[in-house]
């Protein structure tokens, strides 16, 4: 189902309600056009997901670099009314805690009223660094949230004539390509052939594409093993 915003703004926020699917291409890119156009007038912005039936892992990605955006520039996202669906997908990505989330959009507006809430991130030390290339943001906002909700410091590009540099100056224990990054072979035969502590994984042409959650937890489990054969 093509995804439908509609938007309502109100004395200090503005609230966009979404029906249908989240996913990469036209939606991720409409979602992103309509909070844009309403965030030149509001930094706050609610997203209500009751009628969303479907987010991939593009469409996840989108949803975490708009908090970071309006987060950036004083504002904030807030969530409410998530769908089962959506819910679940949050709760198996360990990112429900991430983007504050409410039952109603009465109580998400009444939260902006109450002032920034506090950010849930992972209070553990990360033991290893992680570097993600691709030429997707959403895809990367994507990757770094779960990866770093899983412990991990992760760094990464959207350049691939930085890829190198930054491999060499983070030295990470494994690096992650992006479909959007394997056309640059040489970018990956370099970091094959790099410091012998890295480790590859290149993810599957439809990974942006897949249910989020599924997604999420089958790239964690295999950085873990990964990382646990290194020793």
């Amino acid at each position: 189902m093509q995804l439908i915003l509609q938007s309502e703004i109100l004395e200090y926020v503005v609230v966009i309600r979404c029906r249908g699917r989240i996913v990469s291409g036209d939606e991720a890119h409409a979602l992103q056009a309509e909070a844009e156009k309403q965030t030149h007038l509001k930094k706050r912005v609610i997203l209500q997901l009751a009628e969303v039936s479907f987010i991939d892992s593009g469409g996840l990605g989108a949803l975490v670099r708009l908090f970071g955006m309006l987060r950036a520039e004083g504002g904030g996202l807030k969530l409410c009314q998530l769908s089962p669906f959506v819910r679940q997908v949050l709760q198996v990505t360990n990112l429900l805690g991430v983007i504050p989330t409410y039952a109603s959009e009465a109580e998400a507006i009444e939260a902006f009223a109450d002032g920034p809430a506090p950010v849930d991130e992972t209070s553990r030390k990360p033991r290893f660094r992680i570097v993600c290339l691709d030429s997707s943001s959403d895809l990367l906002a994507y990757l770094k949230a779960i990866l770093t909700r899983a412990g991990y410091e992760v760094f990464t590009t959207r350049n691939p004539s930085e890829a190198r540099t930054l491999v060499v100056a983070t030295e990470p224990r494994v690096v992650i390509y992006g479909p959007g990054m394997q056309a640059a072979e040489s970018v990956v035969e370099n970091s094959r052939r790099g410091n012998s502590a890295e480790q590859v994984i290149i993810l599957p042409a439809d990974f942006s594409t897949a249910e989020a959650s599924q997604a999420g937890t089958e790239l964690v489990e295999r950085v873990r093993s990964v990382l646990a054969k290194q020793g």
